[in-house]
């Protein structure tokens, strides 16, 4: 019985030891795992309070990097700008500013060219960044993209570059002139040769100041404000009459056709305007005794019937990459002929704006030595379509045309790379 005892009073004593250093290490683990140590400082960093709130209603990119240059925080613009990846700030530039601001705490700014995302091939990305310490261990960088600031900026300074060259040529050939006059004033027929050339300058001048200010006003004006229904019959009579001199000088057939009683809704002189354009191109630009057609149709769209005005001749045709270029301002194709017409470039450039303004879009087709299609596509004015409609199924007949699935636009005149898409359009009326 001494002997049971004793054991059983050492295994009492055994059990209590055990529990206690149980007890001990649970308490020792506890006060570890809550000691900060430098890994945990690295992985679970604490933003300043509201700091979080405010980079997510930032317009630029951000990016919060902790002491071993961890991203803590980081904006969606700033992973789709490509600056962070696997957790970890991408640009190196940007990165070295990051620490230079960590070890001194001064703010830091600098411009830098980036390549675009996937294969970097295309225009860099023009970015402005800047780096700023927060608190006292983390750094804050805002990263702005300046691309398309530049891309205006560079558009601007072309701009003015062109205009003052533009203006210059016909201002200098008009100083020279009268000085050309005043020596030759003892010789009629020289008189009257430099005061016609002077006459051709500054039409030339006139053309050039007026166009641009018709290219300022669809630019700042909204041509729905005091829109109307149109006519498009009128437009392109209009567009003819504005034409018809130059043509006949050429021996050029004027000729318009398509479908009828068809109407636009928006600015009659801004589109009048766009048409003229069109049609004084086609004619400047065709040879003699050959021929300039107009016709419009209605095709059917998503969202609403379109009207296509189609302008074709059979000129000197437009170079596959001349095509992406002929509706910049002062853009040529051929400068010297440019000259020779007087053309002042801003044509097309104003066709675009206003076809822009009123909801719609200008293509073109071109095979060089066969001619260019030029087709304006605009919405149809409701009240215009319905009163065809109905006209159309009191009639019997129906006006529209088969729909097509595969264009939003409706269905595209389908031709080969040598065949006009003017020949889809019904037989043009030929116009003395």
């Amino acid at each position: 019985m001494d002997v049971n005892a004793a054991v059983a009073a050492a295994a009492a004593i055994a059990g209590v030891l055990t529990g206690v250093i149980a007890m001990l290490a649970f308490r020792w683990s506890e006060r570890e795992q809550k000691r900060p140590t430098r890994t945990s400082l690295h992985t679970d960093p604490v933003l300043p309070p509201g700091v979080d709130t405010v980079l997510s209603v930032l317009r630029s990119s951000a990016v919060v990097l902790d002491e071993a240059d961890a991203v803590v925080k980081a904006s969606s613009a700033a992973y789709a700008l490509g600056l962070v990846r696997g957790g970890r700030l991408a640009v190196e530039p940007m990165l070295q500013m990051a620490r230079d601001t960590r070890r001194d705490g001064e703010i830091r700014q600098v411009e830098l060219d980036l390549p675009r995302r996937g294969n970097g091939r295309g225009e860099a990305l023009a970015v402005s960044a800047r780096v700023a310490p927060l608190g006292s261990r983390l750094v804050l960088l805002l990263v702005e993209d300046l691309t398309e600031a530049r891309r205006i900026e560079a558009v601007r300074r072309d701009f003015v570059a062109n205009v003052s060259h533009e203006l210059k040529t016909p201002v200098g050939a008009l100083s020279l002139l009268s000085e050309a006059v005043m020596d030759a004033a003892d010789d009629p027929e020289a008189v009257e040769r430099f005061a016609g050339r002077m006459q051709i300058e500054a039409t030339r001048l006139t053309n050039l100041v007026q166009e641009l200010i018709d290219l300022s006003r669809v630019q700042n004006d909204d041509p729905l404000d005091d829109a109307e229904p149109v006519r498009v019959d009128e437009l392109v009579a209009e567009a003819i009459d504005r034409c018809r001199h130059a043509a006949g000088t050429k021996q050029i057939t004027m000729a318009a056709g398509g479908a009828a009683d068809l109407h636009v809704r928006g600015n009659r002189g801004q589109l009048a305007a766009a048409l003229g354009n069109l049609v004084e191109n086609a004619v400047n630009y065709s040879p003699a005794r050959t021929r300039v057609g107009i016709a419009a149709r209605r095709v059917a769209a998503t969202g609403g019937d379109l009207i296509e005005i189609a302008v074709t001749d059979q000129g000197i045709g437009i170079s596959e990459k001349d095509k992406e270029r002929v509706f910049e301002r002062f853009y040529r194709v051929d400068p010297a002929r440019s000259r020779a017409t007087g053309g002042t470039g801003l044509g097309l450039a104003i066709v675009k704006h206003v076809v822009a303004s009123h909801g719609g879009e200008v293509t073109v087709w071109s095979a060089e030595g066969q001619g260019s299609t030029f087709t304006l596509r605009l919405p149809e004015a409701g009240p215009a379509r319905d009163r065809a409609r109905q006209r159309s199924e009191r009639a019997g007949l129906s006006d529209e045309p088969e729909r097509s699935s595969s264009s939003p636009h409706g269905p595209r005149s389908s031709h080969s790379p040598h065949t006009s898409p003017y020949e889809t359009f019904p037989a043009p009326e030929v116009l003395p």
